[in-house]
């Protein structure tokens, strides 16, 4: 049976880094990178929506992913997601992550044309043979890119023996079960909602893939630990604080992500910029939102770290 161990755990969604033009930061990369490393984190997943991938050229997603490989230094499980909305750039980066050593790769379905379903496992098999030796991830988020993973689609995915595992963004928890029962043993499930870890680990999710995770690790951590050791009580309570601060974040006007990189510069004196438009960037309105998430994370860490 293959070893999942390198993918059961927190793995923060990697963030965009920008440098006061609005360019790829390599030095907030590797800042940023370093700063998972000693938070403790299994690994990061790099280039998906915390990434804002879809407003990046190939060329800058291959720096940001050669930045990141450098500064774990090893010490990160990797997983790129290389996905475009076309096949030959998403091959593109498949085989340049390749070439970096990450642990896998992973991929959305195609967006915008809604595709049948023999034409998006032509597509998932497409970027995996570009990157023969590594694991593919699905990644499965219905509600932003259109269409869902069904059983048909998953079964047919499941004859490719390079698909190791599904990020699963969808709302249902009962998805994690049913991918976990048909992908069988040693086949690995994340749970994509950040606000329903708890839930999704309960229900069988090897790990947790999210946006959150990586301004408030050490709730994500301790929530893990928590459901590990059977003390679900705690983990809810937990779980409460976080869905708290996210629902809060949620509610300045600029965009959540631009939020999330404002505290990490105010908690960890990270800068790694703003967010790239059309994202709405921060307004001076809403700095006091801003300061009490920072607050509102201190004290969940405090309390419960």
């Amino acid at each position: 049976m293959k070893d999942i161990s390198k993918y059961q755990g927190i793995i923060p969604a990697f963030y965009a880094c920008y440098d006061k033009d609005g360019a790829i930061s390599p030095e907030g990369v590797e800042n940023l990178t370093r700063y998972m490393v000693e938070k403790g984190v299994k690994g990061v997943y790099v280039g998906g929506s915390s990434g804002e991938c879809i407003y990046q050229s190939v060329e800058e997603r291959k720096l940001v992913l050669e930045h990141v490989v450098k500064a774990a230094e090893g010490k990160l499980t990797i997983i790129a997601h290389v996905a475009c909305n076309n096949t030959a750039d998403s091959m593109e980066l498949a085989a340049h992550a390749e070439k970096l050593g990450v642990d896998a790769i992973a991929a959305i379905p195609p967006i915008y044309f809604h595709l049948p379903e023999y034409a998006i496992a032509r597509y998932w098999n497409d970027i995996s043979e570009a990157a023969p030796n590594t694991d593919f991830v699905i990644y499965n988020i219905p509600q932003l890119a259109g269409v869902a993973l069904t059983m048909s689609l998953f079964r047919e995915m499941l004859k490719n023996p390079r698909v190791a595992a599904v990020k699963n963004s969808s709302m249902p928890v009962q998805d994690i079960q049913m991918f976990k029962m048909e992908g069988g043993d040693g086949f690995v499930v994340f749970n994509g909602p950040d606000e329903q870890l708890v839930s999704g680990l309960a229900m069988g999710a090897d790990g947790g893939i999210g946006g959150t995770y990586g301004v408030m690790p050490e709730l994500y951590l301790k929530i893990m630990e928590l459901v590990e050791k059977g003390d679900l009580v705690k983990a809810r309570e937990i779980q409460y604080a976080a869905d708290a601060i996210i629902y809060e974040m949620c509610s300045c006007k600029g965009n959540m992500y631009g939020v999330i990189k404002e505290i990490l510069k105010l908690r960890e004196g990270l800068d790694i910029g703003g967010v790239r438009k059309p994202l709405a960037n921060l307004e001076e309105s809403d700095m006091p939102c801003v300061k009490k998430c920072a607050a509102m994370i201190d004290e969940a860490v405090k309390k419960y770290c």
